[in-house]
């Protein structure tokens, strides 16, 4: 049986979705919510909500991110996550290993180099 294309997402979004969580982060503190939105505007990274928040909660525990609460205008405080010094290291680290790592995958694709 082949896997269909969701199947096949969801195994691709199981490696990287961290650290673009942790990118969402580099430019400062961010509300749940809003990092939802920023991943998925195409729909590809992620699905909703509900696969963000055990994720953060994991890279909490990590000590990839720190949280903070902060009033809010709308309604009760809100959580806020930052990066920490920690999760940029293992940042830094994903990123050295993603480009060879995708020139790599496109090459097998047969994917003209950019």
């Amino acid at each position: 049986m082949v896997p269909g294309e969701d199947a096949i997402l969801t195994n691709l979004r199981r490696g990287v979705l961290e650290y673009c969580v942790l990118a969402s982060l580099r430019d400062g503190a961010s509300y749940g919510r809003d990092i939802a939105r920023s991943l998925a505007e195409d729909g590809v990274l992620i699905g909703g909500e509900g696969t963000l928040y055990p994720l953060l909660s994991r890279l909490r525990r990590s000590g990839w991110v720190e949280t903070s609460w902060q009033e809010s205008s709308a309604g009760p405080p809100r959580r806020y996550y930052t990066v920490t010094r920690e999760g940029e290291r293992a940042l830094e680290t994903f990123q050295s290993a993603w480009t060879p790592f995708r020139t790599a995958v496109d090459t097998a694709l047969g994917a003209e180099e950019p």
